[in-house]
């Protein structure tokens, strides 16, 4: 599959590393969140009449400060800025509305276009200060008057001191009403009007630390189902809960967990088993899973075991030891749908990513970077040997960079259009023009 590139992006701070990459229900609006706090909102152009074959590119639309880094003075704990997940909820009029947490705070942001403003008050002068009403001798009917396009973005509700752990979920259902927030141990289930409260409707955590031997990792809501939701943990399995059957769903409907092999047991297996990932397809009949080495798509009627295993990057398994040190076997990728759910994709290393078509088995590695990604360049498949006779363009483990990682990706729920966040870039892949 090849693909011309937008990039967006430049070198900088940590505070600009891209933390959360995530479309719209409708793919117009691509919001990214850093380590900063800050949210970016792109807004993709219409197709240009002069061009009938160009595409619609994204530019910035909206950026603004979602969260500030703040310190909990009962626990002596900074609680970072840091944007860990951000979710659109459905469009029901002009404005648009999205979830975005931190740590410990989820936040509802109200995103809307103003290109009149009214002129002709009464009681206010142009400025807006009140005028002393003994000059006010005659009434006028106030009018709205054209002016340069503004973005308005502002905070509705603040859903905040129902986390002991952080935050790494959030996820709106499918009624619009409701949504949850997972931390390591609990999910809570709040209404988007009520910000006062929340219920705990998942709650693993023992009464005994000490007995703790699994945390949750992600959670997701049923596409269609309101009732359904999936939350994954570091063991490697996937819980599949049912809310009609208790309110707090302590116990799972379907546990979906693939036996080990004895065989392949180390050290390590445990860590790379944790699920970093889980996402439901469009149709809401599969799962698709990432763990540290592989991708797997589960069938919602099948629990044994996955439908489809894809090896991500599978040369590194000889390099645990040293991935271990340097603490990258603890990295969480994720993965994505195409909007078909023929195609899925997820990070690797060095740049790159990998898509995987699960009709025809075929798989591709490409890179985002500076060098291969010009504005419509075509992107080259890349390879990784191990040892061996090497291809012109391969590239051998060994020179692998595993600072260059790619963990944030998101596809447009309709049109072959990804996003690739790589450290501090955005980078925007599109199908091949005609």
């Amino acid at each position: 599959m090849s693909l011309p590139a937008a990039l967006l992006g430049n070198a900088a701070l940590q505070s600009d590393i891209i933390s959360t990459v995530e479309f719209n229900h409708t793919g117009e609006l691509l919001a990214t969140g850093d380590k900063g706090g800050r949210v970016v909102i792109f807004q993709r152009e219409p197709e240009c009449k002069t061009e009938p074959y160009s595409q619609g590119e994204y530019n910035v639309y909206s950026t603004f400060q979602s969260h500030e880094p703040e310190f909990d003075y009962l626990k002596s704990l900074e609680i970072e800025e840091k944007i860990n997940k951000i979710r659109w909820l459905p469009q029901q009029n002009a404005a648009h509305f999205l979830l975005s947490t931190n740590d410990k705070t989820i936040k509802l942001w109200k995103v809307s276009e103003r290109d009149k403003r009214p002129e002709g008050y009464n009681l206010k002068d142009e400025e807006g200060r009140i005028k002393d009403l003994s000059t006010v001798t005659s009434l006028q009917v106030p009018v709205l008057k054209p002016m340069d396009l503004m973005v308005e973005v502002s905070p509705r509700r603040v859903f905040a001191n129902a986390h002991t752990y952080h935050v790494n979920s959030i996820s709106v259902n499918s009624d619009h009403e409701t949504y949850m927030s997972a931390d390591d141990l609990r999910i809570n289930l709040w209404h988007l009007g009520i910000t006062d409260r929340s219920f705990n409707i998942v709650d693993i955590k023992p009464v005994n630390m000490e007995d703790l031997t699994e945390v949750i990792t992600a959670a997701e809501f049923h596409p269609h189902h309101c009732n359904l939701l999936v939350y994954s943990s570091s063991k490697g399995t996937l819980r599949l809960c049912d809310m009609r059957e208790a309110a707090l769903c302590d116990k799972h409907s379907k546990l979906f967990e693939e036996p080990e092999d004895p065989s392949n047991r180390s050290f390590f297996s445990e860590i790379i088993s944790s699920v970093s990932d889980v996402k439901f397809s469009h149709s809401g009949r599969y799962l698709l899973t990432r763990d540290y080495l592989t991708a797997k798509v589960w069938d919602l009627n099948m629990e044994n075991k996955p439908l489809e295993i894809y090896q991500v990057h599978d040369y590194l398994r000889s390099k645990l030891c040293s991935l271990y040190e340097n603490d990258c076997i603890f990295d969480k990728f994720e993965c994505a749908w195409n909007g078909s759910d023929s195609v899925i994709m997820t990070g690797a290393y060095n740049n790159f990513f990998r898509m995987f078509d699960r009709n025809t088995k075929r798989d591709v590695t490409l890179e985002a970077s500076r060098e291969s990604s010009k504005p419509r360049a075509v992107l080259k498949p890349r390879r990784v040997c191990q040892g061996g006779k090497r291809r012109k363009d391969d590239i051998s483990v060994d020179s692998l960079d595993f600072t260059k990682k790619i963990l944030h990706t998101a596809w447009h729920p309709t049109e072959n259009i990804i996003a690739i966040a790589a450290t501090n870039n955005l980078y925007i892949f599109q199908d091949k023009f005609n």
